[in-house]
This record gives C-alpha cells, structure tokens and sequence, in this order.
C-alpha cells in the first residue's frame, strides 16, 4: 500500500504535510531516519504510516505517559491494535500485553525508556517480529538537551537486540549539538536527517510590559478574537484567571493535572469544539493536541525556557492564518522566575537526603524495595521531615529523571469502605450508637452495593450530604472499623511512587551526581536565555528566536512588537486623530484610561501621551475617580 493511501484511509487526508512524505520514504527505504519538525509538524504520522505499511510491530518509545496514552486511544479509535505499557501495571498484566504483541498481530507497543530496564520487558521484545523503532522526543537521549532523560541510553540495548531494524529519532526542539548527540547515541548509520524550519511566519510574536497584567489580559482577548490559550504557573492561578474571565463575560474554561480525567476530558471537548473560547492551562496542557484555529496564545508568567515557550507559542495558527503569541512581563517578574526555577534547584547532597527519607518513610530496608509501589502524601512528608516543599519537590523529579523512582502524581483522597455485617446486626448496632445513624444512611442511600463490594467513597460527597466536617466523618469511619461494622481502606494520597532499584543509599544516588550538576547548569543557560529573549527589544522576535535554534535569518518579521515598534517609530502617528476620538468618547460617558484603550486603536504610551496633552490643553481633566471628563 502506498503512504497516500494509508493518510487517506485512517487519517482522511489527501496530502502530506511539509517533509512528511520524504521521512516516511526515507524509512520505508531501511535508513536511519533524523525528523526534526516543529510542533504542529505532525511528527507521529512520520513513523506511525512506515508502520502500518510493514510487516510486524513498531516499538515506540516515549517519556511521556499523557501523550502515549492519547496516540494509542486514537490509533485504537481508527482501528489499529496499539499498546501502551504504563506505570502502576501489574506483573501478570504486563505479561499479558506482551504476550499480545507477539501473538495478537499488534502494530504498535508504546513505553518508555525506563520498561527496557526490566528483563521480562527486553526478553519480549526478543520475541517479537520488530518492524520500526521510533524514539519520540529524542531530544531526551542528549546530555545538552531540553529534559534529559538518562534512561533514554537505554534505547542503545533495543538496537542491540534488533540491530537490522530500521530506527527513526523524532523531536520538536533540538540544537545542532543536541542532533549530533542523539545521532551518535542511537548508533546512525548516515542517516537521512530532515530539519523544518523553525520559522512560523503567521505568528505574532509578542512581549508587553505591563504592571497590570489582567487588564492587558483582557484587552488582548477583546482585541484578538478567536480561540485562545492562556498559561499560568501554577493550579491555584489557572482557578483566579478563570474565574476573573468569566466574571468578565468571557467563555472560560481552567485545565492542570490535578483534576479528574473526566473532567480533562470535558473541558478540553468543550474547547475543542469551541464551546468554551478560553483554556485557562498550565503547561501540563497542549501536549498532543492539534487544534487549528487558535487565535492567540497568551503566557501570562515567563516560561521556563525557549525550547518550552516555542512549542507553546506554536499551539496557535495551526491553520496558517494570522495569529498572536503574547508573553506578559512585571518588573517583578525576572526575580520570580529566578526564584523559582534558580534557588530551589536541589544540591546533590539535598537528593541524597530525600532519597534517604524516603526509604525510611516507607520502611525499605537496605538492598530492598526495587519495582515495589507506595502512597505517597507529599505535604505529610515534608511535614514530618521538616523539608521544604519546593526543594524537595524537585528532588523528586530529579530521581525520576534519572530512573531512580517514577513519580506519578494523581492527587486523589482514595478511601474504599464495605459493610462487613448484615442488615439486621447493623440496625441492631445503631440502636446503640445512635450518632453513628446519619452517617451510615448517607453511606447506603448513596452507594448501592456497599454491603457486597468494596466501595470507593467521594468523602466530600459523604461531608456535604450528612452535614457533618471531615473530621467527625473520619472519626465515626474509625469508629465503626474498630467496632467490625465496616471495612475501611483511607488513602490520603496526592502521588504514587515506584521505587526501581533496590535502596544502597549514596551508592544509589552517585551514579547521577554528575548529570544532575550539568542538569542544573542547562537549566541557569535556560532561564538566561529566556530572560535574554523578553530584554531584547531591538531585534525583531522571530529573529531571535530562529537565532537560538541555530536558524540563521536576515529578513525581519514585520508583524512582532519589535516590528511593530520600530515601524511606528518611523512614521508620523496621527496623534489628531486619537485626540479627537479621546474627545468624542468622553462627551457621552466619564472613561478611564484602560476603558478609552479598549475602544481606541492604538498603543498604551500613544494614549497617554495624547491625554496628558489634552490636560495641558485643558480640553479634558482627570476626575478623583480617576475618570476623564470635558472641561
């Protein structure tokens, strides 16, 4: 079958997008195969078809559990047998799914890089009739790259066991040092290697200086009209902005990790489907989902570095249209971002620690607790060890960066209850214990088949329905598990950590001592470059950006705020113009300078300038409201 009949049968399009076709034509040719395509560029597609084509199984590896998880349930919805090889499965099931891709004629096993460290995973794969092997974000095998990852050296072993099977490295961001490295790292044979251009010439760059940023948040969104997207630093900020844009009138919606799947799933089909015009996101958000028509893309904090900010920034004018890519800066704001991704980056001695504490808090002896899963409540542990909650948090991230945990954050109060006695000896009980009534109504009337399974329980649900706080319901929960009345399981939980090698202490940590120093030394080049970016306000913004991923470009973009600046600069405003609007606006209704910038076309420092002018003129005055009036 050719690779156009196959776009057209499962994808339903009838051509490829720029670079496509050769890639796919490169792989099916057997050669090694370099793709590096911005995001938007329809990457998957490029070993996903070569796939479909070939006889057997094509193993894909990917760090990222969210994305592996959606290409396998919209290969699955096109009718393609795929397989995603989670964390927190079961020995028996993964010995199953295995089992199905040497025998149940699969064509996709998707995993990450840290599976092919187990052995029933590697003596597996042996068995299988391997097609293709595609390393999604591939960037991740280099030492000099953006989030790297050490398991991904691991891939080497996967060659090792198919060394004639063709093998594709794909990834968004990557410098020319970075693309050296991946090649030498995953064995290339000349490989064919394919480089898009960083350029996207429909997108608006902007940075605007601001010490308000939800007015000029505002303002954007009244003045670029269309889907957007607007990323925040944190949980609590997408919930504030949100809920500040719907008090406003605007269609909002807010997505981070914290919320249920259903409700991620909800929300991101209302915006999808443009039912709601504004995705109020943290970063966690985007990854994977290709929505054409989105206007803007507002990052009201500054990102963590250029390679994130780009794929970001890139989620908007899919569809090749005009759109804006925003980032608001406060004076505040370059301490902040220090702040918080400078100070809080964990020493080596600090990971030591936390490892350490959290062999102890989970009770793993020495040599023990490799592949062994635990609860973990994060605030209770640095609680009880008295450890600072961002430090430690990053700490975290580094092991499981470096393949000494997996830490999968689910934030959820887990709690499973199940009536251990009959109807009659139950009623009999209450008869004494007649405090306990209430609750144990709400229990039955709410959850059906509590008397013959182990239930989960919405405790807050449970809060809400009795009138009771948490506290007595826990409390009466105890109460009636200590009296064998119910079964109770209570998991106080926002994480679950999978320990992958044994405990040795400072053995286990100094193996990676060297990679987290020049971790942390990428990261400080990182947040430099990031502050570079925002500074520079004289050479035009796409420049700059193509500049910083080795993409050489003399021709300006004319559409940027440097652009944009540089052209008022050399022209005449109409500044009658803007005196007479300012004037005609204020004979029907007293404005302030924010509502007279709403409604008139021009820039901040424009606006003020032509009001302070009109003051001197005493055509207008400045009421104690703050309003402007005739005079």
């Amino acid at each position: 079958m050719h690779p156009i009949e196959v776009l057209e049968r499962y994808w339903n399009h009838t051509s490829f997008r720029p670079l496509q076709e050769e890639i796919i034509t490169s792989v099916l040719n057997h050669e090694d195969t370099f793709a590096l395509l911005p995001t938007g560029g329809g990457k998957s597609v490029c070993f996903q078809i070569p796939a479909l084509i070939q006889d057997g199984i094509c193993i894909v590896i990917s760090p990222l559990i969210a994305l592996m998880k959606d290409q396998v349930n919209t290969l699955k919805a096109k009718g393609i047998k795929a397989i995603a090889l989670t964390s927190g499965m079961s020995y028996k099931d993964l010995d199953t799914q295995l089992d199905n891709c040497i025998y149940g004629n699969y064509k996709f096993l998707y995993l990450s890089p840290e599976r092919l460290q187990q052995t029933l995973v590697k003596e597996r794969i042996q068995q299988m009739r391997v097609n293709l092997i595609a390393v999604d974000e591939a960037h991740c095998i280099s030492q000099w790259g953006n989030d790297f990852r050490p398991a991904y050296k691991n891939i080497s072993s996967l060659r090792e066991m198919h060394p004639h099977v063709t093998c594709i490295a794909l990834t968004a961001s990557a410098k020319h040092d970075v693309i050296d490295d991946i090649v030498e790292n995953l064995d290339f044979i000349n490989p064919n290697i394919f480089k898009a251009s960083f350029a996207r010439p429909n997108i608006a760059y902007g940075v605007m200086h601001t010490d308000d940023k939800l007015f000029h948040l505002e303002h954007l969104l009244n003045r670029h009209a269309g889907s957007s997207i607007v990323y925040v630093r944190n949980r609590r900020a997408t919930i504030d902005i949100h809920n500040y844009l719907t008090a406003k009138n605007f269609s909002s919606t807010f997505y981070h990790g914290g919320i249920t799947n259903k409700e991620k799933q909800e929300r991101l089909t209302q915006w999808i489907n443009g039912q709601k015009r504004i995705m109020v996101a943290t970063t966690a958000f985007g990854m994977g989902i290709d929505k054409a028509n989105v206007r803007s893309v507002i990052h009201y904090n500054l990102p963590e570095s250029l390679e994130s900010y780009y794929q970001e920034a890139g989620r908007a004018g899919r569809d090749g249209k005009l759109a804006h890519a925003i980032i608001l800066k406060q004076h505040i704001d370059e301490d902040r971002l220090r702040s918080q991704f400078l100070n809080t980056l964990p020493s080596v001695t600090f990971v030591k620690t936390v490892y350490n504490k959290l062999c102890n808090y989970f009770q793993i002896s020495y040599g023990e607790g490799e592949n062994t899963m635990h609860q973990l409540d994060f605030k209770s542990f640095c609680t009880h060890y008295k450890l600072s909650a961002s430090i430690t948090y990053n700490a975290l991230i580094l092991l499981d960066r470096n393949a000494i945990i997996t830490l999968t954050q689910h934030f959820n109060f887990r709690t499973k209850i199940q009536f251990t006695t009959t109807n009659a000896v139950l009623f009999k009980y209450l008869e004494t214990h007649k405090d306990l009534n209430l609750l144990v109504k709400v229990l039955l009337r709410t959850y059906g088949g509590i008397f013959d399974y182990e239930t989960k329980v919405n405790l807050n649900l449970v809060v809400q329905k009795s009138k009771l706080s948490e506290a007595q319901v826990i409390a009466q929960l105890q109460r009636l598990e200590k009296n064998e009345v119910i079964s109770l399981q209570m998991a106080n939980t926002d994480s679950e950590i999978t320990f992958l090698k044994p405990r040795e202490d400072d053995i286990t940590i100094n193996p990676i001592a060297k990679i987290i120093e020049q971790q942390h030394m990428l990261t400080h080049n990182q947040i430099e470059s990031v502050l570079r970016y925002i500074k520079n306000d004289s050479v035009c913004r796409s420049q700059q950006l193509l500049n910083y991923f080795g993409e050489k470009s003399t021709a300006t973009c004319g559409q940027c705020s440097v652009c944009i600046a540089k052209a008022s600069a050399g022209t005449t405003i109409n500044t009658e113009t803007i005196k007479l609007q300012i004037l005609k606006l204020l004979e029907t209704e007293a404005l302030s300078s924010r509502q007279l910038l709403q409604k008139i076309q021009c820039s901040e420092q424009e606006l003020i300038q032509q009001l302070s002018e009109l003051i001197e003129l005493k055509q207008i005055t400045l009421t104690h409201a703050n309003t402007y009036i005739p005079v």
